[in-house]
């Protein structure tokens, strides 16, 4: 009897080792907009597409102001949570592929709130530039978003990140003017005194609620129609 015993702990161990290492194999969440790229049919020739990369920001800009993507071409790709690497792994399938005229990359928050584990500002960097040049290789124009700005995150209480946002967006905005892209400044309209995300605009210091979406959607949709005037 112990020794059955053992032998189904062992295949019980065996099991739930298989079920966490598939878990973890998609790790940027690919099945994530899978159905829906597929369900998306191509876009038409006078369409001017606009997919929207981003994370929870993004994700919940959908569902605050729905009526915000109703009726346009643009493709809200935003998975709560991620960073940069995660995005870059996944560019192609929720950008490339759906072949949009513009591509505005919200990201680098949850890198500074280490939600993948410790990262340089350079890397982050590093990633948002290789989704723009990925972007720009695929005659896709790029619009680049200042990270929101934000005074403390609640799941990672234990880490600053005023300065590392400041500083993450002074490099964002260099990037894009050497480079002749497109850079969306929530930042400034957004900060307050404390430098943190202003508190007319969100109920937890980092996600906007409906009164910040409508500060960021005019900003958004007069970059959208810069970058497309760009060849």
């Amino acid at each position: 009897m112990n020794k059955l015993l053992l032998i189904m702990l062992s295949f019980l161990s065996l099991w739930a080792f298989g079920q966490d290492d598939a878990m973890k194999t998609d790790w940027a969440n690919l099945k994530r907009y899978a159905a829906d790229n597929k369900q998306l049919p191509p876009p038409t020739a006078k369409e001017k597409r606009v997919v929207f990369m981003g994370n929870s920001i993004t994700e919940g800009w959908r569902k605050a102001d729905s009526a915000f993507f109703a009726g346009k071409p643009y493709i809200n790709r935003g998975i709560s949570g991620q960073t940069t690497p995660q995005m870059l792994l996944r560019f192609r399938q929720d950008v490339i592929e759906l072949k949009p005229a513009v591509v505005v990359i919200l990201a680098g928050t949850n890198d500074i709130a280490e939600n993948t584990g410790p990262i340089t500002l350079e890397a982050i960097l590093g990633n948002i530039v290789s989704m723009a040049e990925l972007a720009k290789a695929n005659h896709i124009r790029v619009v680049l978003s200042s990270v929101l700005p934000a005074y403390s995150y609640r799941w990672r209480p234990q880490i600053q990140p005023i300065e590392k946002i400041a500083a993450l967006n002074a490099m964002i905005k260099e990037y894009c003017t050497k480079n002749k892209l497109v850079y969306v400044d929530y930042y400034s309209a957004m900060v307050d005194e404390r430098r943190g995300l202003d508190k007319r605009y969100t109920n937890d210091e980092v996600h906007p609620t409906l009164a910040g979406y409508k500060v960021m959607e005019p900003l958004v949709e007069k970059a959208i129609a810069e970058a497309l005037k760009r060849k």
